[in-house]
């Protein structure tokens, strides 16, 4: 009876250690970059495109070139 109470230890890994391990961490570095690339989709991204569409949305080119002109920066106007 006492022989049921103790247990045997498993066989050590032996054969496709390492490939079991690269399968593993290829497995978290895609889940990694899938969600790291989507945070900084919608954290960054979406909110620079917003901006960007506010700034050309009230941009006046003409009113710019005036200002700049009147400050002397070209050297040909």
């Amino acid at each position: 009876m006492a022989d049921k109470a103790v247990t045997t230890a498993s066989k050590p890994q032996m054969r496709g250690l390492l490939n079991s391990a690269i399968k593993r961490n290829i497995y978290v570095a895609l889940a990694f970059a899938a969600v790291s690339g989507v945070a900084f989709k919608e954290l960054i991204g979406t909110s620079r495109k917003r901006k960007y569409a506010e700034f050309y949305r009230n941009y006046d080119a003409e009113k710019e070139f005036e200002e700049m002109r009147k400050k002397g920066l070209f050297q040909s106007c």
